[in-house]
């Protein structure tokens, strides 16, 4: 039931709409957030991007917690399965959707800060569901609530069960780990964190976010590098996939056609950075920032340094260390983790299986402390700031059940809720297009 849901929700139909709202938004705003990139690149990377305030975290903060639940273990496994599912042209696509997405994450993330609200105790907290109260008139209250409720389900399958559980898988074949012992420790830690509040994820976050892509972006340029002979025609390929109808690639792959290309790397992109549907607005509103556009500016560099760098790294050490499409022990194609490592293995050796363990472990632990903002969020929106610490240990629990539980039922329904996430949210979007434009016009750039 739930499989054959998704197969209808993650359609053709839904893709185009999440690319549609992206084009539309990138024609409203005369291409704004693709032409102010490197300005927003400075911003979230400058000082004063790091200043924290009383009642909020600072923007670098804020960026860092939308990345921990971005970057996750599809920036690995994801990418990889786009690869064998799609072809080397379903990279050229993924990369074709995070330009679009970049409109997208700047339009939510900016209008979620511009209708945020102030608690009585002076933090701030917003997102969608807010957005859609104050803009959408007698609709919104209900589209709101719905959304939040989505959302709610996401952070618990996605964000505390699937992270959870790909974490014990990790930690049980790199280090002999029960799957039991992985689920407490990484309960206790979580629960740790997270009674801390917002402040104390954003400060994990931006310690771990940056130290986790470090490693790993430079573990994968390093096989790049290694492989660099092969890389113009890995380039070459991965066009020719892109835009021919089909291209004979040999091996477990057999034929490759243009629609899977286009298919799995819109989808891949789409899961990966999570552009449409709305999760980093949650975390966008908490920044301590009085300018909506700027945030907006910096809460889309999620979207590049997600997709434009990590899945990228991933993409191009697999296309040109020459595995896409080696069988594994069973005859079928490598796929996954199991062929990241291959990649990696054809220059770093035997330090492959560690570099990509302790990165999918990372990755993971980082998903799980960011999608816990996103429902202490909506359950506050749903039933009042006295539910937000029973919800903490319930994603505590549910961060263990992850580790021990099967994973197939839990996918589906984070895939489920992804999609209902982004029709409200996709909604919404283009709504307030005339007025996300006019923002832009207004908005004046730093010296």
């Amino acid at each position: 039931m739930l499989e054959t849901l998704n197969a209808f929700l993650w359609g053709p139909g839904t893709l185009a709409l999440i690319l549609g709202t992206g084009a539309w938004l990138t024609l409203r705003t005369g291409g704004f957030p693709q032409r102010n990139l490197g300005q927003a690149l400075a911003l979230s990377l400058g000082r004063d991007a790091r200043r924290k305030g009383v009642n909020g975290v600072s923007p670098f903060g804020s960026l860092m917690t939308a990345l921990a639940t971005t970057v996750g273990t599809g920036n690995i496994v994801g990418v990889a399965a786009a690869l064998v599912s799609g072809g080397p042209g379903a990279l050229v696509w993924m990369e074709l959707a995070a330009a679009l997405g970049l409109a997208v994450k700047f339009a939510e993330c900016m209008l979620a800060v511009k209708y945020r609200r102030i608690r009585s105790d002076g933090t701030r907290w917003g997102g969608p569901m807010a957005v859609m109260e104050a803009r959408l008139g007698r609709p919104g209250n209900p589209l709101g609530k719905l959304y939040a409720f989505f959302a709610l389900l996401m952070a618990f399958a996605m964000g505390a069960m699937a992270q959870s559980g790909a974490l014990a898988d990790t930690c049980a074949a790199a280090f002999s780990l029960s799957r039991r012992q992985v689920g407490v420790t990484a309960a206790a830690l979580a629960l740790t964190i997270l009674l801390g509040g917002i402040r104390r994820i954003a400060d994990a976050s931006t310690l771990l976010v940056p130290v986790m892509a470090l490693l790993y972006i430079g573990g994968g340029a390093a096989v790049i590098l290694g492989n660099l002979p092969r890389l113009p025609d890995a380039l070459t390929l991965m066009l020719r996939c892109a835009f021919t109808p089909e291209a004979a690639l040999g091996g477990a792959l057999g034929t490759i056609t243009r629609r899977s290309a286009i298919r799995w790397g819109i989808a891949r992109g789409v899961f990966s950075n999570e552009a449409g549907l709305g999760s980093a607005a949650m975390t966008a509103a908490c920044a301590d920032t009085e300018s909506p556009v700027r945030q907006g500016l910096i809460s889309m560099t999620g979207v590049f340094f997600d997709t434009t760098v990590i899945c990228t790294v991933t993409g191009l050490a697999i296309c040109c260390s020459g595995v896409l499409g080696l069988p594994d022990a069973h005859g079928e194609a490598l796929t996954g983790a199991a062929l990241t490592i291959r990649a990696f293995g054809t220059v770093l050796g035997p330090w492959a299986d560690w570099l990509v363990s302790v990165s999918l472990g990372l990755f993971a632990f980082t998903s799980v402390l960011g999608c816990a903002v996103q429902a202490e969020t909506v359950i506050s929106f749903l039933l009042g700031r006295a539910a937000v610490r029973p919800c903490q240990v319930l994603y505590g629990l549910a961060v263990f059940f992850g580790a021990v539980l099967p994973m197939e039922t839990v996918l589906q329904l984070a895939d489920l809720s992804n999609a209902l996430m982004a029709l409200p949210n996709l909604m919404c979007l283009i709504l307030l297009s005339g007025e996300i434009a006019a923002d832009c016009r207004k908005f004046r750039p730093e010296k």
